[in-house]
C-alpha cells in the first residue's frame, strides 16, 4: 500500500466527519416558533461607532417589527459622522427611538462590549435583542425570537442573517460563518446540551431573556473580549442557561463587509478567541485542509474524488440553506484556505503581542 493512497482515505475520512455533523445539524436547525406572551418589550439594542452609512436603513427595518412592543435604543460610541444626528432625528418623529451616548471606555474594555453594556442598562424590555448596525431585522424576527425563548425556555436565541455578498473578497470569507457552525459544531448550537464548549452566538442577530442575561452578569462579565456574542453564550451556559441557535435567514439580512481588505481586517480581530490558539489551530488545519485541500493533491485517486465531491456537495448544501449566492459554491476550497490564512495570521500576530484593532482601537492581547 502506497502513501498516497494512505492519505486519499485518510482525506476521505476527515472529509466524511463534517459532511456527516452538517447533515445531522441541517436537520436539527430550524427557524424560530412561538408567539411572545403578553407583556413582552423587545430592547432592539444597536452599539453604533461611524454608522451614518447604515443606522437609517437599520432604524427602518427595526422599527417595521411587528407581532411583539420594540424599543430601539442606540448607543453613540464616539462617532465623528453623522450618526449621532440621524438617530436623533428619528427619535423626534417616533417615541420608539432612543439615543444614549457612550462615556468614555474604561481601561480593560473593547469598544463594542462597552457599548453593549450600557445599551443593557439603559433598556426597559423584557428581552435585549443586540443587533449591528448592518444588520436589516425582518418584520417578524423580534417577536418570533422573543416567542421561541419563552416557547422553549431559552435563555439566548441567536442566529446568522442571510449574509449579503457582493464582492470576491467577501465570498472568499465570509461563507465560512455558516460552513463551521453548521458543519464543525456538534449539535449545530442547539439547547439540548447546556456543555459551554459547545456554545456559539452571532453577535449580529442576538436576543437574550433580562432576567437570565442579568443573571450571568451580562457583558460586564465578558469585558475585555472581541467576540462578545460566543463568550456570551459560553458564559450563560457555565450558569446553567440554555442558549440557542437557530436559523437566521429569514431573520434578518446583513452586509457585514465590501471587500477583501474590510473582510481579512473584520475576520481577523475575532479569531484570537476562536480557533487561532498554538494548541487548536494545528488541529483545525487538519481538520479543514485535510479535508477539502489535502484531496487535490492526491487526484485521481477515487478517495481523493470522493472526499471533494462531499466538501462540494456539503458546500452547496449548506449555501442553499443560508440563502448565500449559489456562485460562491465553487470558491469553496480558496475560502477554506483563505480562513486558515487569517487564523494562522491572527495567531503569529498574538504571539508577537501585536495589538487587535477595529474602528480606530487598538487593544492588547488576551
Amino acid at each position: 500500500m502506497d502513501m498516497e493512497f494512505t492519505w486519499a482515505w485518510i482525506a476521505l475520512a476527515l472529509a466524511m466527519f463534517p459532511a456527516t455533523m452538517g447533515v445531522v445539524n441541517l436537520f436539527l436547525v430550524r427557524p424560530p416558533r412561538g408567539t411572545p406572551p403578553d407583556g413582552t418589550l423587545v430592547s432592539i439594542l444597536i452599539p453604533a461607532r461611524n454608522e451614518a452609512v447604515n443606522i437609517a436603513a437599520c432604524l427602518d427595518a427595526a422599527l417595521a417589527s411587528r407581532g411583539v412592543a420594540v424599543e430601539v435604543v442606540v448607543m453613540d460610541d464616539g462617532s465623528t459622522d453623522e450618526t449621532a444626528a440621524i438617530v436623533r432625528a428619528y427619535a423626534t418623529r417616533d417615541a420608539r427611538v432612543r439615543l444614549e451616548a457612550a462615556p468614555p471606555l474604561p481601561a480593560g474594555w473593547t469598544g463594542k462590549v462597552h457599548a453593549c453594556a450600557r445599551l443593557a442598562e439603559a433598556a426597559r424590555g423584557t428581552h435585549f435583542l443586540f443587533i449591528d448596525a448592518d444588520v436589516r431585522l425582518a418584520p417578524e424576527a423580534a417577536a418570533s425570537m422573543a416567542g421561541h425563548a419563552a416557547r422553549t425556555g431559552t435563555a439566548m436565541v441567536t442566529g446568522v442573517p442571510k449574509q449579503l455578498i457582493g464582492s470576491l473578497g467577501e465570498a472568499l470569507t465570509v461563507p465560512m460563518i455558516n460552513f463551521l457552525l453548521i458543519c464543525y459544531l456538534p449539535g449545530g448550537g442547539r439547547a439540548f446540551t447546556r456543555r459551554s464548549g459547545m456554545a456559539a452566538a452571532c453577535g449580529q442577530l442576538m436576543l437574550v431573556e433580562r432576567a437570565a442575561y442579568l443573571a450571568a452578569g451580562g457583558h460586564e462579565g465578558v469585558k475585555g473580549v472581541m467576540h462578545d456574542a460566543l463568550a456570551l453564550s459560553r458564559r450563560m451556559r457555565e450558569h446553567g442557561l440554555a442558549t440557542e441557535i437557530v436559523e437566521g435567514a429569514g431573520l434578518a439580512t446583513c452586509r457585514m463587509y465590501s471587500d477583501f481588505g474590510q473582510s481579512w481586517a473584520g475576520f481577523i480581530k475575532n479569531a484570537r478567541e476562536g480557533m487561532a490558539t498554538p494548541v487548536g489551530l494545528p488541529i483545525w488545519t487538519v481538520m479543514l485542509a485535510g479535508a477539502h485541500l489535502w484531496p487535490f493533491f492526491f487526484l485521481p485517486r477515487s478517495a481523493a474524488l470522493l472526499a471533494l465531491a462531499l466538501g462540494f456537495a456539503l458546500r452547496a448544501a449548506v449555501t442553499l440553506r443560508v440563502r448565500e449566492p449559489w456562485w460562491t459554491i465553487p470558491l469553496h476550497p480558496l475560502t477554506v484556505a483563505v480562513a486558515l490564512a487569517i487564523q494562522w495570521t491572527a495567531l503569529v500576530r498574538g504571539l508577537l503581542g501585536k495589538p487587535a484593532g477595529w474602528k480606530g482601537r487598538a487593544y492588547e492581547p488576551v
